[in-house]
């Protein structure tokens, strides 16, 4: 089966193996019934692809899925399937999981295995999983996949039983931060600001201590960190395609936004790289040292709702207008998790007037994935949103 990621340059591609992560689904029982759509290379947060064409979100086919991973989104969405894989390396599980009202989990770093072409990717930002409906539904997916492969870089740290069974047990009284504080003061969206107060007096009611405050050392360094190791990942991308094709990319085989950033990229030294490693291994430690003081961190997933399709679609003229018009829709620091290695999620708990999703994001301490589900089981079962669907079934 062709494997493309949603470029023109791979859309002859056979892979010559299975992923580890689909021979240990395989393994677990699952039926795998065929590829769902990604922005080219997964790096946007909508999903528009040049060469597939737009993912359409099925509450309501005139705006964005949210990506990377939208294509899963809208098939789990549309009740396609019961869940779809998904993969995170800024935002790409838990971005489609607000704009389609599921429940999107991005598991701590090395979690699970990216063998056997990869150790790691993005310098372990990139994180696999799923995006489901139900909460139990992705802790029993994370357990039938979780766990080491000889070879990989580093493990995660033991988890200490069953996710499945974290979804039934009760969380306790957790002491859970807040803020509507954007990147870049970008303005929020007053549906994702209602989405906040309303999980806020959720999270209250169910016994919680929930205290205002934002999270530290989100400076202007960290963001040109963030900027520094993205072009570097684009530049990584299409030279590792160059490589296994044995070929450059020929005229119109990758789109304006992949090309922008690659020679970005391509700019970036061996030393810029690692200088911006060091100063967000420097931020990942202010993050632990205010996550000692809380148990998780909330948010809206994004600060304004799935906007319209092609208003974050890069041209010709405007390369860049991919990144440029996507700021203030994920404006909010998911890629903290990635930064971090934390285990981060977005639930579905709230719905706009006009009945487009809006989910709530909880980051969470590294290897404590337990905590988050057995929270968001919680949350679930006082606030069910499986049977809720979308009006174009």
């Amino acid at each position: 089966m062709r494997f493309t990621e949603g470029s023109a340059f791979l859309r002859d591609h056979v892979s010559r193996q299975d992923q580890e992560l689909v021979r240990r689904l395989r393994a677990a029982g699952l039926v795998l019934l065929g590829k769902t759509n990604t922005p080219e290379f997964g790096m946007a947060p909508t999903c528009e692809p040049l060469l597939h064409g737009p993912t359409r979100n099925p509450w309501d086919p005139t705006r964005t899925t949210g990506g990377s991973s939208g294509g899963s989104a809208a098939a789990v969405a549309a009740r396609m399937v019961p869940a779809a894989h998904a993969n995170d390396a800024g935002g790409s599980i838990r971005f489609p999981a607000s704009c389609c009202g599921l429940f999107g989990l991005k598991p701590t770093r090395a979690r699970v295995p990216l063998g056997p072409l990869y150790g790691d990717a993005f310098g372990g930002w990139a994180a696999e999983h799923a995006l489901t409906r139900t909460v139990r539904d992705s802790a029993a997916l994370l357990d039938a996949v979780a766990g080491p492969e000889p070879g990989d870089p580093y493990p995660a740290p033991p988890a200490s039983g069953p996710f499945r069974a974290e979804t039934e047990r009760e969380p306790g009284r957790l002491r859970i931060a807040h803020s509507l504080r954007t990147s870049g003061g970008h303005p929020v969206h007053p549906d994702c600001a209602a989405a906040l107060r309303d999980a806020v007096r959720l999270c209250a009611d169910l016994g919680h201590e929930l205290v205002e405050e934002d999270l530290p050392g989100l400076t202007d360094e960290v963001g040109e960190a963030i900027g520094t190791v993205y072009g570097a990942a684009m530049a990584w991308i299409v030279g590792y395609w160059t490589r296994e094709l044995g070929r450059e990319p020929g005229p119109g085989e990758l789109e304006p936004y992949t090309r922008a950033y690659g020679e970005y990229g391509r700019r970036v030294s061996g030393g810029d790289y690692l200088l911006a490693v060091t100063t967000l291994q420097s931020f990942a430690r202010t993050v632990a040292r205010f996550l000692s003081r809380h148990d998780a961190f909330l948010t809206p997933t994004l600060a304004q709702p799935p906007l319209p399709l092609g208003e974050m679609t890069s041209t010709e003229e405007d390369p860049r207008r991919t990144a440029r018009a996507s700021a203030p829709f994920i404006a909010f620091p998911a890629v903290v998790a990635n930064v971090t290695g934390a285990p981060a999620m977005s639930v579905p708990l709230h719905w706009s007037p006009t009945g487009l999703p809006i989910g709530v994001h909880f980051l969470g301490r590294p290897g404590e994935e337990a905590t988050l589900f057995r929270l968001a089981g919680q949350l679930e079962r006082a606030r069910p949103w499986a049977q809720r669907a979308p009006g174009v079934l």
